[in-house]
């Protein structure tokens, strides 16, 4: 693990990502707020149905389908103003720490089985 961190810290390193990088990882980005957004719109459809266990799960998916809208603000932010993409950055976690919140509530919200 040190020898890795040492490489990483070299200063002539230099890393070429491969052809295939950009496609995967827009389209992984793509199908992830799709998903997120499917998610969320059926949770909080169904989330009177199945009382406040669901309603928190609803929260969750929102949260996650911020997240992933994020990286897409963060990408126009960083061609444009590179300062506010540092401060839209900073807070990269917030979301999946609300969601993780709201997870946590959820389970504790759930009854017992019938």
């Amino acid at each position: 693990m040190y020898f890795a961190l040492l490489m990483m810290l070299q200063e002539d390193a230099r890393f070429t990502a491969p052809n295939y990088f950009a496609p995967v990882i827009l389209s992984m980005l793509l199908a992830g707020t799709v998903g997120w957004l499917v998610a969320t719109v059926l949770g909080f459809a169904r989330a009177r149905a199945f009382g406040a266990s669901a309603r928190w799960f609803s929260f969750v998916s929102l949260c996650l389908l911020f997240f992933h809208l994020q990286f897409l603000l963060l990408a126009y932010a960083y061609v444009f103003d590179a300062t506010t993409a540092f401060a839209i950055l900073t807070f990269f976690n917030g979301f999946v720490v609300i969601g993780a919140f709201c997870a946590i509530m959820g389970f504790i919200r759930m009854t017992s089985p019938r």
